[in-house]
């Protein structure tokens, strides 16, 4: 429901209510931002971060257990946070729908109020969820060993699917598939999945109700919402949800081949499921957080292998579809500059947390424009002067091209003293109109 694709007539003949053309605020924002991505200097350093947590609704006395339950209460405080710091771009939550972890009974992710105290951040259960001997069984049949073999290691709801006898699914293709399928069905514990995933439906319908409110009156007020879509990585994929950082690693070494065919059988899906995403929403912008890929984790000759082709296409089959690829490059990326030097110009919009920023320009500076990295520990702990100085010190370097956007180094942390958030404002409006 981008309103820099809507316009009026474009509403009236799909039968749908016209949506308004966007406002001349909301289009200056939108070109402020394509202009640092395509390289070009902007009238003003933008101000953009990419996701938030906690810290909007923390600010605002909202606990972190009400943040995932509350769906409404979460993006009034982040609209609240928005026009109160006066950022150029409406972002995105990255709270998990609390409700939706209860019903299933995730074990995956720990949240608030769930099993974690009410203001303790939601955290992900690092685990094995794939062990190195089913891998030949994922690549035979992906769906199959989802269904009966991941799903219930995820989530204790899912646990009835291991065990019940389930029919071929070619076999609901005739009139007499109630019957092959009527003592699967009867099942209590197959019915108390059924009411399970019916709450996450009602929780779903709820959370968008509550996003779309929130974007539609974000633009109508001139920010544009920075992304909708979110994708992962390939190998991040594997090692983040399947064979977890110590099976993957291990794999580099005992099954490289299957590590690569995991990562290459899964990409397809998920340029698919990008696209799919920026196209339902009509926000051409896809977010990318990025986890196993930063100096420390690999060899460079390691991540030319493993981690850098997929991802690579990931990139290109987003480009070519008309996607900005918004990838949050997590960790030291310094070791990897000659590799992100290979991507086209002027169509990345690469979010740094830790990375040599001279080295990066001169390696990647006619390539890609530099998003972050006021330090989250100066935001946290630091002084508005200081947080002051470190932006001028990031304009005094990109000024020369303008190919900066400022935000926190891994986005605004939760603990982030209000002062400091609104020093980096400050700071581009003071030393960054060009």
């Amino acid at each position: 429901m981008a309103c820099s694709d809507a316009t009026e007539g474009a509403g009236a003949a799909s039968g749908r209510p016209p949506v308004p053309s966007p406002s001349p605020e909301f289009l200056a924002r939108e070109k402020r931002f394509y202009d640092v991505v395509a390289l070009k200097r902007p009238d003003r350093v933008p101000v953009v971060p990419l996701v938030t947590q906690y810290f909007p609704t923390r600010i605002q006395g909202v606990s972190n257990r009400d943040a995932g339950y509350d769906h409404a209460a979460r993006f009034r405080c982040l609209k609240e946070a928005i026009l109160r710091f006066d950022w150029d771009v409406a972002p995105m939550t990255g709270v998990l729908p609390s409700p939706s972890l209860e019903a299933l009974g995730a074990t995956q992710v720990r949240w608030p109020g769930g099993n974690l105290p009410d203001d303790a951040p939601f955290q992900w259960v690092e685990g094995e969820y794939m062990k190195a001997d089913e891998v030949d069984a994922f690549l035979d049949d992906p769906d199959d060993f989802t269904v009966r073999t991941l799903f219930p290691r995820i989530a204790s709801r899912f646990g009835i699917l291991e065990q019940l006898p389930l029919p071929p699914v070619w076999w609901l293709a005739n009139m007499y598939f109630p019957l092959a399928w009527a003592p699967v069905l009867a099942a209590p514990p197959l019915r108390d999945l059924f009411r399970a995933l019916a709450q996450v439906g009602d929780d779903a319908e709820a959370l968008m109700a509550a996003m779309g409110g929130y974007m539609g009156e974000m633009a109508a007020m001139g920010y544009p919402t920075i992304y909708v879509g979110v994708v992962i990585p390939p190998f991040d994929c594997v090692s983040d949800y399947y064979r977890s950082l110590r099976g993957s690693t291990m794999d580099m070494f005992r099954q490289p081949d299957k590590l690569v065919a995991m990562a290459d059988m899964i990409l397809p899906t998920l340029i698919a499921q990008a696209v799919g995403a920026a196209r339902a929403s009509g926000n051409p912008r896809v977010f990318i957080p990025m986890h196993r890929g930063a100096g420390g984790f690999m060899s460079n000759e390691q991540y030319a292998k493993f981690y850098w082709p997929s991802f690579k296409a990931l990139i290109l089959g987003l480009i070519d579809e008309g996607i900005t690829p918004l990838p949050l490059f997590e960790g030291d990326y310094t070791p990897r500059l000659e590799f992100l030097a290979e991507l086209p110009p002027g169509k990345v919009a690469a979010h740094f947390d830790r990375i040599d920023r001279a080295r990066f320009k001169e390696t990647c500076g006619d390539v890609l424009c530099f998003w972050g990295d006021v330090p989250g520990s100066m935001l946290v702990t630091g002084t508005p002067q200081q947080v002051k100085d470190e932006v001028r010190r990031l304009i005094d370097l990109f000024g020369d091209t303008g190919a900066l956007m400022i935000d926190g180094s891994n986005t605004v942390p939760d603990e982030a003293k209000p002062e400091n958030v609104m020093a980096m404002t400050e700071a581009v409006h003071e030393y960054g109109v060009f």
